[in-house]
């Protein structure tokens, strides 16, 4: 009989998948000159670091790593109000968003 641990998934597998999406993220913000894109990026390596997290929580069984999600995830939606705010005004003020283009505003 075919219990549900058989079909688990190992956490190896999750980890690979989390470090090929940091992997992403970080060319993303590496490559991009444009702030959105880039912003995007940043949420991709936080939710690739979120699936490490609820997969050592799942591994351990221990609710710590998902707690720790919920507290990145809380993070993470302040940082988008405030990220999409200033960009917003940055985009008002400069009529554009290029990276390259917006460090002029020193000075």
């Amino acid at each position: 009989m075919l219990t549900e641990t058989n079909f688990l998934v190992p956490t190896s597998y999750y980890v690979l998948l989390s470090a090929i999406l940091f992997i992403i993220g970080v060319t993303g913000v590496l490559i991009r000159r444009n702030a959105i894109l880039i912003f995007m990026s940043v949420e991709l390596m936080l939710n690739s670091a979120n699936l490490v997290f609820v997969a050592f929580a799942r591994a351990f069984v221990d609710a710590g790593g998902q707690v720790l999600v919920f507290f990145v995830m809380t993070v993470a939606a302040a940082e988008v109000a405030i990220g999409l705010a200033l960009i917003v005004s940055i985009f008002r003020k400069m009529n554009t968003i290029d990276i390259d283009e917006l460090h002029e505003m020193a000075g």
